[in-house]
């Protein structure tokens, strides 16, 4: 882990509670499967505030819901 913490995505999660397929969301949200499963599996470095409002939008959640902070251990 990263000395300031680690940020991930909990869209995997999210999914599963919204009852989406990966298929939808990408429709819905206007971004590509292949991204989606990136996402899903926090294979992404960074991630823009665009497609986090998208996500958001079509998931009709928070950003706090999206994006799970972990502080560092000492």
């Amino acid at each position: 882990m990263d000395k300031f913490g680690k940020a991930t995505l909990n869209l995997e999660q999210l999914i599963k509670e919204k009852g989406i397929s990966k298929t939808q969301l990408s429709y819905r949200a206007e971004i590509s499967h292949t991204q989606i499963n990136r996402f899903c599996k926090n294979d992404v470095a960074r991630i823009d505030l665009s497609t986090i409002s998208r996500l958001c939008y079509v998931l009709n959640c928070n950003v706090s819901d999206l994006i799970r902070y972990e502080p560092p251990t000492q």
